[in-house]
């Protein structure tokens, strides 16, 4: 029984080969010089990614044995024999892994990877690798081994952000391919299968070590000798490390994001992503990257374990002009910026706060600042903490409540107003997640992606007009056809008069006016900053954010670490000065806009603390705004008091 099991199972398996072979035999032949033949362009059309393209391609002949060599060894020694899967290897690969509780070793052909290339998207399910396995079918019955070989390895990744191995040749020794001797092909050669491990630039003695397994599996398969072995893996090898331009740390996060929008656009077909060839144009201004890029690199570098996400957004069309999932490509290709989830602290109140002003309150609406406890749901309790336990024990009025980040007045308005409100808000604004109405909610206890909260600030930079982030202006097809042209919708989501309030508001962040029992807590960059920005911090335990914006740019910055590992005390300063350092930089180089004063806005000099009209005794006095009628005078003063506080004012 057990051997008809085995045996019918084997024919059939053998007929569905047949089967599927044959029918890849009589599918049309795939362009692959043309395939992910895929062209990435800045905001000034000037050329940051070309993967597979012509110009860069390099016929097999002109690639040096030695790496040829190197690579079938290391990858696929029997790729000559098989026609695109290596059973065996297979088989091998599964037993080991099944041995092991773990995936210990791979078993993908050369053909396989080169199949998955041809696909932009690397997402690991079914349909993913059915389409993989058709495609390994396809390339076998349309290409000869050599040519397979070929496009595989000018397409493959030899990290750093550089694809083919002419590229790779070239930025690593300054060599073309034809020219590499064993020692230099042997190291290229090691690194695909890990392009973030084993480049030499970025971790020398583990990619020594994945040359010598290169190396010896050159030994194994009769291609050099022990000696010539010895002999490669001793010469010492000099990097060049340097691309023409473009040689920034976090560009290929910005890449990466455009390839994860790419594959989320349903104007354009998949079979066009993967074989068709694409010019897609993006929003990338490369001087706001590099300004960005400089200042994750000065503010990070006595800290090489924590990481950073930062994202630049136009706000008038919600264009990604530069963006950073990590601090380095090539020590960490998860992009944080598009993919990650993280607490948001109170850079959550700004929300609250708008919400507030549409229902009455105004620049100068005062709660008392000192430790509550708010009972909810009838009988739960919650007692906030002001950051370092620090409060007024006072009235404090709206506008320094913001610009101390004041939990207890947050907390106060949150539930003065109704849970729902912020939930509702936050909606409009397009912040997805799912929201519970908790007392604890406009401190930033959920989590959000870096991408979707800057979207939603460019709701304030925009003066209540929402947009929707994207990377990508249009996309054409080889033959020059437009296939997709972003739109730049806005929608009106947010009264404009209080949205200029609620910015004003954010401007005295990092004032002097309102230096009291606290500071406000962006103080620290204050003498940076040449510019009027409305800026907004938020820490949790694990989380650092700082957000802010003009009418010209909105920038988001988080810094942190993966495993969730507590910040100290200083690390909340690295947010911070990342995002100071890389607005100047920009402003630098572009003119600065701030908001002009809605004509049913009025200005009033007040006491910043108390929010009372300023007399001549007030040490400090400041500039609030308030909708025409709103605000204090001698005779609606004790009225404001008196709804808002809940305190009677007596003589």
């Amino acid at each position: 029984m057990t051997f008809k099991f085995f045996f019918f199972s084997f024919v059939g398996f053998v007929l569905l080969h047949v089967i599927l072979y044959s029918w890849a035999y009589f599918t049309p032949k795939i362009n692959i010089s043309s395939a992910n033949n895929i062209s990435i362009y800045d905001k000034d059309e000037n050329v940051i990614f070309t993967g597979s393209n012509k110009n860069e391609w390099v016929n097999i002949e002109n690639i040096n044995k030695n790496l040829i060599n190197a690579t079938i060894s290391v990858e696929d020694k029997n790729f000559y024999k098989h026609m695109g899967f290596d059973y065996a290897r297979i088989i091998k690969a599964m037993l080991l892994n099944i041995k092991s509780a773990k995936i210990v070793q791979g078993a993908s052909s050369i053909t396989q990877q080169y199949a998955r290339n041809l696909y932009l998207s690397m997402e690991k399910t079914w349909t993913r690798k059915i389409n993989e396995a058709w495609i390994t079918m396809e390339l076998e019955m349309h290409y000869s081994k050599d040519e397979i070989l070929e496009g595989y390895l000018n397409s493959i990744n030899y990290g750093q952000g550089v694809y083919g191995i002419e590229n790779a040749s070239k930025y690593y020794f300054d060599k073309s391919a034809k020219d590499l001797n064993l020692a230099e092909a042997s190291m290229l050669a090691g690194i695909p299968n890990s392009p973030s491990n084993y480049s030499p630039l970025i971790d020398e003695y583990n990619a020594k070590k994945r040359q010598k397994k290169v190396l010896q599996s050159m030994v194994d398969n009769g291609y050099i000798t022990e000696k010539e072995m010895d002999e490669a893996f001793n010469t010492k090898l000099e990097y060049i490390g340097k691309k023409e331009k473009y040689n920034l740390q976090t560009l290929m996060y910005y890449q990466d994001a455009v390839t994860e929008e790419l594959n989320n656009i349903d104007e354009i077909p998949k079979s066009l992503i993967s074989t068709g060839g694409l010019k897609i144009y993006t929003a990338l201004d490369i001087d706001a990257q590099t300004y960005l890029d400089e200042a994750v690199k000065s503010n990070t570098i006595e800290n090489i374990d924590a990481q950073i996400s930062g994202v630049v957004l136009n706000p008038d069309t919600g264009e990604v002009i530069a963006l950073a999932g990590g601090t380095d490509y090539s020590k960490s290709e998860y992009n944080r910026a598009i993919s990650s989830k993280r607490q948001v602290g109170s850079t959550m109140k700004p929300f609250l706060y708008y919400g507030a002003l549409t229902n009455g309150f105004t620049s100068s609406t005062t709660f008392l600042s000192s430790p509550t406890t708010f009972t909810f749901d009838s009988d739960k309790t919650y007692s906030p903490k002001n950051y370092g336990e620090r409060y007024a024990e006072k009235e404090i009025s709206l506008a320094s409540a913001i610009a101390f980040s004041d939990n207890i007045y947050a907390v106060k308005t949150h539930m003065f107003l109704g849970e729902e409100t912020l939930v509702d808000i936050a909606k409009n604004v397009g912040i997805d997640e799912e929201m519970q109405p908790l007392p604890s909610l406009p401190l930033g206890t959920i989590e959000i992606n870096l991408m979707d909260f800057v979207g939603a600030y460019a709701s304030f930079a925009n003066l209540g007009y929402k947009v929707e982030p994207h990377l990508i202006k249009k996309v054409l097809d080889k033959d020059g056809n437009v296939l997709y042209e972003a739109k730049n919708n806005k929608t009106k989501v947010l009264d404009s008069s209080n949205v200029f309030i609620l910015n004003e508001l954010l401007a005295n962040t990092y004032s002097y006016d309102f230096v009291d029992y606290t500071t406000p807590t962006l103080l620290s960059i204050s003498p940076k900053l040449k510019n009027k920005y409305a800026i907004k911090s938020g820490s949790t335990d694990t989380d650092s954010l700082t957000i802010g914006y003009n009418k010209d740019i909105v920038l988001g910055i988080w810094y942190g670490y993966d495993d969730n590992k507590k910040l100290d005390t200083n690390d909340s300063k690295v947010s911070k000065n990342i995002w100071a350092d890389t607005v100047n930089a920009y402003f630098d180089k572009n003119e600065a806009h701030w908001y002009d004063i809605p004509e049913n806005v009025v200005s009033v000099l007040v006491n910043p603390i108390t929010g009372q009209l300023a007399t001549d005794e007030d040490k400090k006095k400041h500039v609030f705004y308030y909708i025409k009628g709103t605000e204090p005078t001698v005779d609606n003063l004790d009225y404001l008091i008196e709804n808002f506080t809940g305190e009677k004012v007596t003589e």
